[in-house]
């Protein structure tokens, strides 16, 4: 029979209303030292700053979709061992943002115009899959990982050759993505339907094109 979570009580309400606005509206911390930290910044020209700085943007907002996601997901998990491997997952991403978000100041950018809409969203979609149940949830999380890496090595192949910095970041970023969608796996993670996992792909492109240019 299909069991609702019991709903959240008044405290932790507020402390998620907390995390949104510390995504959105503060500058995230790292307690890991940044990936980049003994890069020397390389000489770029004004078109690969351009470039290089789109795609972290694009970084950055998947971080701010990913922290909406896992806070949604875990709002609604049922599993303490599910739960626990979201918030995981969601305090890995936090330090993502930081470094992400550096690295577009660094380069003379700014953050995506549109992460309130994605928070948004994402926070919906995660509910949602919570809601369905923890091996789905996980199932979730485990092809958004699997995804989110897709996207990274492809970072990986477009970033200036010379952007050793931004490509330290992005390394770091893939290698911890691929370890939550292990760890998902190994807690029961379902398999996705395929027209799921495509209706994923295709609700991606849109936000990284976006997110590229605005």
């Amino acid at each position: 029979m299909f069991k609702l979570p019991a709903p959240p009580s008044l405290d932790t309400l507020i402390c998620e209303f907390d995390t949104v606005l510390r995504t959105l509206a503060a500058s995230a911390q790292s307690v890991r030292p940044h990936p980049d930290r003994q890069v020397d910044e390389a000489e770029l020209s004004a078109a690969e700053k351009r470039h290089a700085a789109g795609l972290m943007r694009v970084n950055h907002c998947g971080e701010v979709c990913a922290q909406a996601l896992y806070q949604g997901q875990a709002l609604t998990a049922r599993d303490p061992a599910a739960r626990e491997a979201l918030r995981e997952a969601a305090h890995e991403e936090v330090e993502h943002l930081a470094w992400t978000e550096q690295r577009i100041a660094e380069l003379g950018s700014h953050k995506s115009l549109l992460n309130p809409l994605w928070y948004a969203g994402s926070l919906a979609i995660g509910v949602t899959a919570g809601l369905i149940g923890d091996k789905w949830n996980l199932g979730f999380l485990a092809e958004t990982e699997r995804q989110v890496g897709a996207h990274l090595q492809s970072h990986l192949q477009s970033l200036p050759e010379l952007d050793a910095k931004s490509r330290a970041i992005v390394a770091q970023m893939y290698s911890d993505e691929m370890n939550h969608a292990d760890k998902a796996v190994e807690l029961g993670a379902a398999e996705l339907p395929a027209p799921v996992k495509l209706l994923m792909q295709q609700s991606s492109r849109v936000m990284t094109s976006l997110s590229y240019r605005v």
